[in-house]
């Protein structure tokens, strides 16, 4: 575990009330919720919300991001252009723990039109409470590390 225990949460418009169930369950499990999106309901634009989130952890603000829209595709996808991001869109709780174990993901992405807030709170704990495994996925970490060079 981490001594950072900063999480930037962030999404676009059709997550808000997700991202603010998730802000209040990573806090009473220790975690310090960062929410740095939107407050109002008004269309934003998803790329601009995971590139901000990813910012925040490959500054070392935050330990890790978890970042929603309505698919969870496009926030992922944005967010996994910023060197040193490892984003994984997961809708169930058994992928949410593969990526931390076996891809060191350090951003999870989920839809609020594809989970439900209950699945979705399943999902944090599972990419929360699973450490990254190293050995043999770490040289393919390491892999994934060099196609950004």
């Amino acid at each position: 575990m981490t001594a950072n225990k900063r999480i930037v949460l962030s999404s676009d418009h059709a997550a808000i009330d997700m991202r603010r169930a998730i802000a209040d369950h990573i806090t009473a499990k220790g975690w310090e919720a960062v929410d740095i999106g939107p407050q109002t309901p008004e269309s934003t634009h998803y790329p601009a919300h995971g590139e901000a989130a990813a910012r925040r952890v490959t500054s070392g603000d935050c330990a890790l991001g978890i970042i929603l829209c309505g698919t969870g595709q496009g926030i992922m996808m944005a967010a996994n252009k910023v060197k040193g991001i490892r984003c994984g869109v997961c809708s169930d709780v058994f992928s949410a723990q593969m990526i931390r174990e076996h891809n060191d993901a350090n951003m999870l992405s989920m839809g609020a039109r594809v989970v439900d807030t209950p699945l979705a709170l399943e999902i944090v704990d599972a990419f929360l409470d699973a450490e990254f495994e190293g050995g043999r996925h770490g040289t393919r970490v390491d892999m994934i590390k060099a196609l950004e060079a």
